[in-house]
C-alpha cells in the first residue's frame, strides 16, 4: 500500500487538522507516514498545503514529485486546482465546491466549476452546506476528510478514533459533531 497526497487549502480552513487525523490513522494501522507543510500567511487567508506520504514500506523522502500524487484533497476549488500539475495521470481530487474568495482577481467562480467537472476522477461536493445541515458548520473539512476516507485504504473507524484522539479534550459532543460530518462526507463520496 502507498498513497502519496497533496492536501491544499487556504490558511485557517483545517488543512494541518485533517493531516493530522490521516497521520494518526495511518501509524495506528502500522503505515509509515512522511509529511511536509508549507504554511502560507494563514492568518491573511494565505496558501496552506501539505504533503503526505502514507505506505507499508519504509518512505525516505517527504516531498511528492510533480505527477505522481495519488490524491488531491483540497477544502477550496482553486487550490484543488493549483496542485493538479503534483497529480497523477489516474489520480483523484476530493475537493469542496466552495470558493474562499479573498484576493481581488480570484478567478472565475464559474471557470473554477467547469474545470473542476471536467476532471476525470473527483468527488466535489459543497462542503460547507453539509456541515451547516448537520449544524456544525466549522466541520466542513472533516466532511472534506469523509469524502477521501473511500480512497485511503484506511477503514474509516480508524479515522473517528482519531477524531476521538484529537477532539477529545473538548468534549464528546464536538467528538459526535466531527464524527457526523466525517461519516457524511463518507457517504457522499460511496455515492458519487
Amino acid at each position: 500500500m502507498k498513497k502519496d497526497i497533496i492536501l491544499a487549502g487556504v490558511g485557517g480552513q483545517g488543512i494541518l487538522t485533517i493531516a493530522s487525523v490521516i497521520g494518526n490513522a495511518a501509524v495506528n494501522n502500522n503505515l509509515y507516514l512522511k509529511q511536509s507543510e508549507v504554511h502560507g500567511m494563514s492568518q491573511r487567508g494565505g496558501d496552506v498545503q501539505s504533503h503526505l506520504r502514507l505506505s507499508d514500506k519504509p518512505i525516505f523522502s517527504d516531498l511528492i514529485a510533480e505527477g505522481t500524487a495519488d490524491i488531491i484533497i483540497s477544502v477550496e476549488p482553486m487550490e484543488a486546482l493549483r496542485y493538479l500539475p503534483f497529480l497523477k495521470k489516474d489520480g483523484m481530487v476530493i475537493t469542496n465546491t466552495v470558493p474562499f474568495n479573498n484576493i481581488v482577481d480570484y478567478p472565475n467562480e464559474e471557470e473554477l466549476t467547469l474545470q473542476i467537472n471536467n476532471l476525470p476522477n473527483k468527488v466535489a461536493i459543497n462542503a460547507d452546506q453539509i456541515a451547516k445541515d448537520l449544524l456544525s458548520p466549522r466541520s466542513s473539512n472533516i466532511v472534506i476528510l469523509g469524502a477521501a476516507t473511500p480512497f485511503l485504504d484506511i477503514p474509516i473507524e480508524e479515522f473517528e478514533k482519531s477524531l476521538q484522539i484529537l477532539f477529545g479534550r473538548k468534549g464528546e459532543e464536538i467528538v459526535a459533531a466531527n464524527i457526523k460530518a466525517l461519516r457524511a462526507g463518507y457517504k457522499l463520496a460511496l455515492e458519487k
